[in-house]
C-alpha cells in the first residue's frame, strides 16, 4: 500500500524524493513526508493528505530544492495508507528515534508486546504506529554496537510480520540500510549515485538497472558500494535492466491514466502473446513454463483477489472448456484460512498483477507446502510472487498507474487463454489444426479492442444517461459472468454507484426482485451456442418488469434491439475472445460514469494499487 524513495547521490535531494513518490501515488496513501541530513541532524517534513500539500509545504519553507551536500545528499521519503493510527501528520513517515529515522511498509504483528517493553525500558512513543517500535529498537541497538547495520540486523530478529524498513543515521550522511520481508524493495543503480523505491516507476526517469531484493536481504547502500546479504550471508543480486520508457508513466496527453491505459489495452495484448504464438505451425510457446509440469496433475486450483480473482473465472472457463481438466477458482483470503485440498497431483494458479499481493502470497506459500506444483500469471518482473512459483508467465501489460485494472485485466485474460491452449495442445484435446484457427483467431485480438474502444462516444453518452442511478445490474452467461462481475466492481470502484453482477440465469432466484423501471441492467450476451438464446430469455424477463436495458453484444439481431434502450455492438468474434473485447464497453462506462460523478477516477477512496497487507 506504502511507497517509499530513498536517495544517495550528488543532486538535489528533496526533488528527487517528492517527484518519486508522485510515481507511486498509483498505490494509494493518506500522508507523506521526508528526511534529509542537514548539519548533521535530520530536517523532516510531513503532512496529513496529498503529496501537493507536502510540496508546497517545502517549498513555503524554501526546502524544496535543498542541496545538503553538492557530493552527496542523502534523503528519505514515504507515503502512508494507515494501519495502525489514524491518518494525521504524526503518525506519518519518517519516525525518528534518537540518531535513527526510518521509514516503512508492511506490518508489524508483534508491535504491541515490543512497544510495551520498550516503554518499560523508558521510550516516549509520539505516534501510534508500529513503525515506530522499529526506530526505537535500531535506536537501542546502535548504541551497543555503534555500528546501524548490525543494529538493523539485530532489529528486524525481534520483528514479526511483513517490512521493508529504510533507515538513516543522522550522523552518517553516507550511508542507507535497507532491509526487506514480504513487501516489495528494489534498488536503483547509476553512477555515483543510487536509488532506493518499494516499486520501480518511482524511480524509472533515472535509471533502467535495479538490484531486487528477496525476503531475508539486507543492504548496506553507499553511493559507491552496495552491500548485501541474505538472511546473514553475503551473496552477490544479479542486475535486472527494465525496458520500461519512463514515459509509460506519463498520461501521454490522456486526462486520466485509467483513460490512457484503457486504450493501450491493443498494444499491451499484442505484446503479451508477441512471440509466443505460431498459427501456422500450430505452436504456442510460452517462456518461464516447464512442460512436464503442465502434464502431470489432476486439477487446478486457482486463488487470487479483486479484478484478478474475476481474470481466475474466466481461465476456469478457458481450461474446461478446452483441456476437460476440473478446475476451482478461490479468493487468496478465503483460501488459507480454511483447509484447501491440495497435493502433488494440484497444478496451483496464482493470478497477480504486482506480484506481492498478500492473500495470494500467503495462498502460495500454503500450495507450496502442501506439494503442489505452481504457476503464476503476473506483470511484474521480478516480484515476489513470480519468484516463488515453479512456472510464470508474464503479461508484459507494462506499468499500470490507475487504481482500477484494465490492462493488466485484459493481458491477464490474454495469458490465460494461451495457458488453456498450451494445456490442450499437449494434453491432446484439440488437433493442431484447431489450435492453428485459435491463434488466428487471437492475432485478430488486438484489433478488436481498437474497434471496441471506437464506441467510446456512444459509451460517454449512456454514462450521462445513467449516471444518475444509485443502483445498476449487470448480468452475463458462460464465459461473459466474469466479465458482468467485473464490470460491476469496475463501476464500484471509480464511480462508487452501488452495482452487483450475476449470471443471467441465477436472476429469477433473487435479483429478479430489485428490476423496475428506475434500473439500469447491462445484459452481456453473444452468439455463443445456446446461450444467446437463454440471455434473451434473461432478457424479456427484464423488460417485463420495467427494467431499462442495455445490451453489449456481437452482432445485435432486430429483437434485441427491439429490447433494449441502448444497444453496444462489437462486431462478431471467437467466443473464447468475447470476455476481452466485452470488458473494454466496461471500463468506458465506468470512467465516464466517475468523471460525469465528478470522483477522483485514477485514485479513488480508501483503495490501493498493491494490497501488500491482509
Amino acid at each position: 500500500m506504502c511507497g517509499i524513495v530513498g536517495y544517495i547521490g550528488p543532486r538535489s535531494v528533496i526533488p528527487v524524493l517528492v517527484g518519486g513518490l508522485e510515481k507511486l501515488e498509483y498505490r494509494g496513501y493518506d500522508s507523506a513526508g521526508i528526511a534529509v541530513i542537514e548539519n548533521g541532524d535530520f530536517y523532516i517534513s510531513r503532512v496529513e493528505g496529498k503529496l501537493a500539500g507536502l510540496r508546497d509545504k517545502l517549498s513555503s519553507e524554501g526546502r524544496y530544492s535543498l542541496e545538503t551536500d553538492k557530493e552527496n545528499n542523502i534523503g528519505i521519503g514515504h507515503t502512508r495508507w494507515a494501519t495502525h493510527g489514524r491518518p494525521s501528520e504524526t503518525n506519518a513517515h519518517p519516525h525518528t528515534a534518537g540518531r535513527i529515522c526510518v521509514v516503512h511498509n508492511g506490518i508489524i504483528e508483534n508491535y504491541a508486546s515490543l512497544r510495551k517493553e520498550l516503554q518499560a525500558e523508558g521510550c516516549k512513543f509520539i505516534s501510534e504506529t508500529d513503525t515506530e517500535i522499529a526506530a526505537h529498537l535500531i535506536n537501542k541497538h546502535i548504541g551497543d554496537t555503534n555500528d546501524l547495520y548490525e543494529a538493523v540486523k539485530t532489529t528486524i530478529k525481534q520483528l514479526e510480520g511483513s517490512y521493508a524498513l529504510l533507515v538513516s543515521l543522522k550522523d552518517d550522511p553516507d550511508t542507507l540500510i535497507l532491509a526487506k520481508d514480504s513487501s516489495p524493495a528494489v534498488i536503483g543503480l547509476s553512477e555515483n549515485e543510487v536509488f532506493i523505491a518499494s516499486d520501480i516507476p518511482a524511480v524509472l526517469r533515472y535509471t533502467k538497472d535495479y538490484l531486487i531484493l528477496e525476503d531475508g536481504d539486507t543492504a548496506k547502500i553507499t553511493k559507491d558500494e552496495i552491500y548485501l546479504e541474505n538472511n546473514g550471508k553475503k551473496i552477490e543480486r544479479e542486475v535486472t535492466r527494465v525496458n520500461w520508457d519512463p514515459i509509460t508513466a506519463e498520461k501521454a496527453g490522456y486526462k486520466h491514466f485509467m483513460l490512457k491505459e484503457i486504450h493501450e489495452q491493443p498494444n499491451a495484448v499484442t505484446e503479451t502473446f508477441r512471440g509466443r504464438i505460431k498459427p501456422q505451425e500450430g505452436e504456442i510457446v510460452l517462456d518461464g513454463i516447464k512442460d512436464e509440469d503442465l502434464l502431470n496433475f489432476e486439477r487446478i486450483v486457482i486463488v487470487a483477489c479483486g479484478t484478478a480473482w474475476h481474470a481466475g473465472l474466466v481461465t476456469k472457463f478457458y481450461i474446461e472448456r478446452l483441456t476437460k481438466i476440473p478446475v476451482e477458482v478461490d479468493y487468496a483470503s478465503e483460501f488459507r484460512y480454511r483447509t484447501p485440498i491440495i497435493n502433488e497431483q494440484t497444478l496451483f494458479i496464482c493470478v497477480s498483477q504486482s506480484g506481492e499481493t498478500a492473500d495470494t502470497l500467503g495462498s502460495l506459500a500454503l500450495a507450496k507446502e502442501q506439494g503442489a506444483k505452481t504457476l503464476a500469471i503476473c506483470n511484474a518482473v521480478g516480484s515476489t510472487i513470480s519468484r516463488r512459483v515453479d512456472n510464470i508467465i508474464y503479461t508484459h501489460a507494462g506499468p499500470e498507474i490507475s487504481v482500477a485494472s484494465t490492462k493488466a485485466f485484459s493481458t491477464q485474460l490474454t495469458a490465460a487463454l494461451l495457458l488453456a491452449l498450451k494445456l490442450a495442445d499437449l494434453r491432446k484435446t484439440i488437433t493442431k489444426k484447431e489450435l492453428s484457427k485459435h491463434l488466428e483467431d487471437l492475432m485478430l485480438l488486438p484489433s478488436l479492442i481498437s474497434s471496441a474502444l471506437e464506441t467510446d462516444k456512444q459509451v460517454e453518452k449512456i454514462a450521462k444517461k445513467y449516471g444518475k442511478t444509485e443502483h445498476l445490474l449487470y448480468l452475463g452467461r458462460g464465459l461473459l459472468y466474469p466479465i458482468a462481475l467485473e464490470g460491476a466492481l469496475k463501476l464500484k470502484e471509480i464511480s462508487y454507484i452501488h452495482a452487483e453482477g450475476y449470471p443471467s440465469g441465477e436472476m429469477k432466484h433473487g435479483p429478479i426482485a430489485l428490476i423496475n423501471d428506475e434500473l439500469p441492467v447491462v445484459v452481456l450476451f453473444g452468439k455463443d451456442g445456446q446461450n444467446y438464446e437463454k440471455t434473451m430469455s434473461n432478457l424479456i424477463e427484464v423488460e417485463s418488469r420495467g427494467g431499462r436495458i442495455i445490451a453489449v453484444t456481437d452482432k445485435a439481431v432486430p429483437e434485441l434491439k427491439d429490447l433494449a434502450w441502448e444497444t453496444i455492438e462489437l462486431g462478431e468474434m471467437s467466443p473464447l475472445l468475447m470476455p476481452i473485447v466485452f470488458s473494454v464497453p466496461l471500463q468506458l462506462l465506468s470512467y465516464h460514469a466517475a468523471i460525469y460523478l465528478g470522483t477522483d477516477v485514477d485514485q479513488p477512496r480508501n483503495l490501493a494499487k498493491s494490497v501488500t497487507v491482509e
